[in-house]
């Protein structure tokens, strides 16, 4: 399975969404671009793998594998990227500003489950990260009809 994230970069954070075959999945935030500096800022561009790992602070979780520099890149609850995230991606319900969003700790578990029961059946489940509106996703666009199907 291959998932999109389609980023839009501002100075106080990074907003995205996640897609699956054309679909609006997620919404996510996390640090503004600051050219992959340990704790400061998002990741880079690219195609990633995604795991399963656990750990005492956020139980199980999704892992993003392969960042290159980089380790222990997490998809983790978290409503605001600049006090919450070292690096990690916070699926969120909705935007409320530059790398801000609500009800994360909902839209985190639900892509959790999402992501889980794909490799359950035995997929491998890929992530690519870009910033280019051409696959078809208007941001603005599906803000409503994604917090009204999630909430």
């Amino acid at each position: 399975m291959k998932l999109l994230l389609n980023r839009e970069y501002w100075p106080r954070g990074t907003n995205g969404q996640i897609s699956h075959e054309g679909s609006l999945l997620f919404k996510t935030i996390e640090l503004p671009w600051k050219k992959n500096q340990q704790n400061v800022s998002c990741i880079p561009e690219g195609v990633y793998r995604l795991g399963k790992r656990y750990s005492e602070k956020f139980g199980w979780h999704i892992l993003v594998k392969g960042v290159k520099d980089r380790s222990g890149i997490l998809f983790h609850s978290a409503n605001d990227a600049l006090r919450e995230l070292r690096g990690c991606i916070a699926p969120v319900t909705l935007h409320t500003g530059e790398g801000q969003g609500t009800f994360s700790q909902n839209a985190t578990y639900r892509f959790r489950d999402f992501v889980f029961e794909a490799m359950e059946r035995g997929e491998e489940v890929m992530l690519e990260i870009f910033s280019d509106a051409a696959h078809g996703l208007n941001l603005a666009a599906t803000d409503e009809r994604w917090t009204k199907e999630f909430i």
